[in-house]
C-alpha cells in the first residue's frame, strides 16, 4: 500500500486543520460519566489540558462497559514458561477479581488520590492491582519487579504510598529472585514508611512477613470472597492522575511521569484501532513488562479499553526453552500481532539465524510485528521480514508520551516501509528538527527532534509534584516545543529518522556524526548479531567512535579479521571523517532488563569517568567483561 491508498495523509491533515474537532470525535469512543464540553483548555497546566471538564473512570472503560457483549470473552491470557503455568481470565472473571481487590485496598484505608506502589513480577495479580487502583481512584506507581532497594526507596519517598503491593519473588530462567528482602531493605532506607504491604506468596519462594505491616494476599482475597466484598468505580476528572511512572533523571533523582485519565483513554483506544490495526475481540500480544510504559499502555490498558484479549508472558525470547518461544506463544494463543523490542529479535536472530523454529508453528493468523523501545536497526528488520514474511513496523515513542510519536499506521493503511525510519508523525504530533538555537533545519539534516506544543492526549501533563522540573526538563530549551532528547532528521517524504539520543551525536574534530548511523553499518556485516557504537574521549579529535560487536552463533573466524572488515566497512559507507578505528568483539553487551543497551555506562568506563551500577541492569557481571576487553587496547579504568 502507498500514500495514495492509505488514509493517513487525509487523517493527519484533518488533525492539523482542527485538532480539537479531531480529538473530540475520537473521544466519542469512550464511556464518560460526564461528557467533555470543552476538548482542550490552553490556559490550564504547563501547556494546556485535554477534556478539562469531563468525568470518567479508566477501569470502567477497560472492564465494566464490555460485560454486556464480552462477559465470556477472554480478557487476559497468562503464559509463564518459567513456572510452567498458564491461566485465562474472561472479562467477567477479571471484573470480579478487580472488584475484590479494589475492596481490599479500600479496607486498608486506600482512597481517591492515595498512591499505591506495585512492585511485582509478570503475574495476573499485577494487572488486577493496576485496574483496582484505577477503579477506586488511587494513583498507582509500578516499579519494575526486582529493582534495587535503593532505587525502590527513592520512589517510595517521592510517591509516599499508603500501601505497597508486592510478591515473594520473581522467576527468571534458571533462577528465583527474592523480592521481599529488597522491599524490606527499601522500606528501611526510605524516610516515608508505608502503613501496609500486601504480599503475594509464590510457591517458588516463601517470604518472611513483618508483623503488623505485612498481610498475605491470598488470605485477604479469601476474606473478601467470604464476605462478598466489592467496589464501585470512582468518578474521576479526566485531568486527575491515573498513574505515576518513574523514569531516570539526569540528576539521579527519578522523574515521576504523570498520566491522566481522560486523554490516556482517548489516545490508547485510537491507537489500537488506527495505528496497530487491531479490532475488538482480537488477540494481541505485547511482550514487554508492566514495569515499563509499553507494558502499562499495551499489556494492560490499551487492549482492554479496546475490548481485545491481551497476552501476558512471563518468559524470555530465548532460553524459555529456546529461540522458538515467541512463535510458540503466537501460534498457541492465536495472536494477530506482536509488539516487542528490537533487542528481542536480535537475540532470536543470534540463536537461530535461519529462523528454523518458525516452520514448527502455525502463524497463519499472525499479521504484523511492531518494534519499539530503541532504534530498530535495518538488518534486524530485514531479517525479521525475511523469516516471518509479514510486515515489520518500527515506531518511536517514550515513557513521557505514553504512546506512539511516529509510526506506520496499519489501521489507516500501511505506508511504504523505509528501513531505519519510524515512518511518519501520528495525529497530535507536529515533529520538527531544529538546531541549538531552535532554528528549523532543512530535510536530511540531523538535529534535535522536537514536538510543537501542545502535546496530544495521553502525553504527560507534568511530573509528580514537580511542575518546575518538568518545564526545565522538557519545555525550556526549545520554547514552544517538547524536547524529545532524541536526535534525527526528516527526509523529503516527511519520514522521521530517529538516530539516537541527542547525547549519542558525537563531535569528531568538529563533525557531528550519529552513532546510530554507524551502528547501521556495523549491523550490516554478515557475522554481527548486535552492536553498539559510542563516542569516547580523544585528546586530538575531542571524541572518536568505538564499536562493540557480538557475533552470531557459529561464527569462528578470527576476531581481528572481522574487526578489520568492519573498520573498512565504516570507512566505505560513512567515510574517513568518522575516524572509525576501534572495534571490540565481546560475548555480550550490558543491557537493562527491558533490553536497552547501556551505552552511557560503557562510555563512562572507557573514558575513566566515575560511574555507578545502573539500577536496571540485567547482569552486572557484563560490565567486568567490558572493562577487561577495553584494557586489551589500553582503555578504561
Amino acid at each position: 500500500m502507498d500514500a495514495r491508498t492509505s488514509r493517513y495523509p487525509e487523517t493527519y491533515a484533518r488533525w492539523q486543520r482542527d485538532p480539537q474537532g479531531f480529538w473530540g470525535e475520537a473521544a466519542q469512543a469512550i464511556d464518560w460519566i460526564e461528557k467533555p464540553k470543552a476538548v482542550f483548555d490552553p490556559k490550564a497546566g504547563l501547556y494546556g489540558r485535554w477534556f478539562p471538564d469531563a468525568v470518567c473512570n479508566t477501569c470502567w472503560n477497560a472492564l465494566d462497559r464490555h460485560i454486556p457483549k464480552r462477559n465470556d470473552q477472554l480478557a487476559l491470557i497468562y503464559d509463564s514458561p518459567v513456572t510452567g503455568t498458564k491461566k485465562t481470565f474472561t472479562y467477567g472473571r477479571m471484573l470480579s477479581e478487580v472488584q475484590l481487590l479494589g475492596a481490599i485496598l479500600k479496607n486498608f484505608g486506600v482512597g481517591k488520590g492515595d498512591r499505591v506502589i506495585i512492585y511485582m513480577p509478570m503475574v495476573p495479580e499485577a494487572v488486577f492491582a493496576m485496574l483496582a487502583c484505577a477503579r477506586i481512584g488511587a494513583i498507582h506507581s509500578v516499579v519494575f519487579g526486582g529493582f534495587a532497594a535503593k532505587e525502590l526507596a527513592t520512589r517510595i519517598d517521592d510517591a509516599k504510598p499508603k500501601i505497597i503491593l508486592s510478591a515473594s519473588c520473581g522467576v527468571e530462567p534458571g533462577r528465583v529472585v527474592a523480592y521481599k528482602p529488597l522491599l524490606d531493605d527499601a522500606i528501611t532506607l526510605a524516610k516515608h514508611k508505608p502503613q501496609t504491604c500486601l504480599i503475594l506468596q509464590r510457591p517458588q519462594c516463601e517470604a518472611a512477613m513483618v508483623a503488623g505491616r505485612d498481610h498475605d494476599w491470598k488470605a485477604a482475597w479469601e476474606h473478601a470472597v467470604n464476605y462478598a466484598w466489592t467496589s464501585a468505580c470512582e468518578p474521576m476528572l479526566a485531568t486527575d492522575p491515573l498513574y505515576i511512572l518513574y523514569t531516570s533523571g539526569t540528576t539521579g533523582i527519578p522523574k515521576g511521569v504523570v498520566r491522566d485519565n481522560g486523554g490516556h483513554l482517548v489516545a490508547l483506544d485510537w491507537s489500537m484501532q488506527y495505528l496497530y490495526g487491531i479490532d475488538p475481540g482480537e488477540r494481541w500480544w505485547c511482550a514487554s513488562d508492566i514495569g515499563w510504559v509499553v507494558g502499562h499502555s499495551y499489556i494492560v490498558y490499551g487492549p482492554l479499553i479496546h475490548g481485545c484479549t491481551s497476552i501476558m508472558y512471563e518468559g524470555k525470547p530465548i532460553g524459555t526453552p529456546d529461540a522458538g518461544a515467541f512463535w510458540r506463544v503466537i501460534a498457541e494463543h492465536r495472536a494477530v500481532a506482536l509488539f516487542t523490542a528490537p533487542t528481542a529479535f536480535r537475540a532470536i536472530k543470534k540463536e537461530d539465524p535461519d529462523g528454523s523454529h518458525i516452520g514448527k508453528h502455525d502463524l497463519s493468523q499472525f499479521r504484523t510485528l511492531f518494534l519499539a523501545g530503541e532504534r530498530a536497526d535495518p538488518p534486524t528488520v530485514e531479517w525479521a521480514e525475511k523469516v516471518l514474511k509479514k510486515p515489520v513496523i518500527d515506531h518511536w515513542w517514550q515513557t513521557e508520551t505514553g504512546w506512539c510519536i511516529c509510526g506506520n499506521p496499519v489501521g489507516l493503511g500501511t505506508l511504504p516501509v523505509k528501513h531505519g525510519s519510524a515512518t511518519v508523525p501520528m495525529p497530535g504530533y507536529d515533529i520538527q528538527v531544529v538546531d541549538e538555537a531552535s532554528k528549523p533545519l532543512p530535510p536530511g539534516t540531523v538535529g534535535s527532534l522536537v514536538a510543537k506544543l501542545p502535546l496530544p492526549p495521553g502525553a504527560l501533563p507534568t511530573l509528580w509534584q514537580q511542575d518546575e522540573r518538568c518545564k526545565e526538563s522538557y519545555f525550556a530549551e526549545f520554547p514552544g516545543y517538547y524536547k524529545t532528547a532524541d536526535a534525527g532528521y526528516i527526509d523529503d517524504d516527511g519520514y522521521v529518522w530517529v538516530m539516537g539520543r541527542t547525547d549519542d551525536i558525537i563531535n569528531v574534530a568538529g563533525h557531528r556524526l550519529s552513532t546510530g548511523g554507524m551502528e547501521e553499518v556495523l549491523a550490516s556485516h554478515e557475522d554481527v548479531a548486535e552492536c553498539a557504537v559510542l563516542g569516547i574521549a580523544d585528546d586530538l579529535k575531542g571524541e572518536v567512535p568505538a564499536g562493540f560487536i557480538v557475533l552470531k552463533a557459529g561464527v569462528n573466524r578470527p576476531h581481528a579479521e572481522i574487526e578489520r572488515e568492519i573498520v573498512a566497512l565504516v570507512r566505505d559507507k560513512i567515510g574517513p571523517v568518522a575516524a572509525f578505528k576501534l572495534v571490540f568483539t565481546v560475548a555480550r553487551l550490558p543491557k537493562t532488563r527491558s533490553g536497552k543497551i547501556l551505552r552511557g555506562t560503557i562510555k563512562k568506563i572507557a573514558d575513566k569517568q566515575p560511574w555507578t551500577m545502573p539500577a536496571t541492569i540485567e547482569d552486572p557481571k557484563v560490565l567486568d567483561e567490558i572493562k577487561d576487553t577495553l584494557k586489551t587496547k589500553g582503555l578504561g579504568a
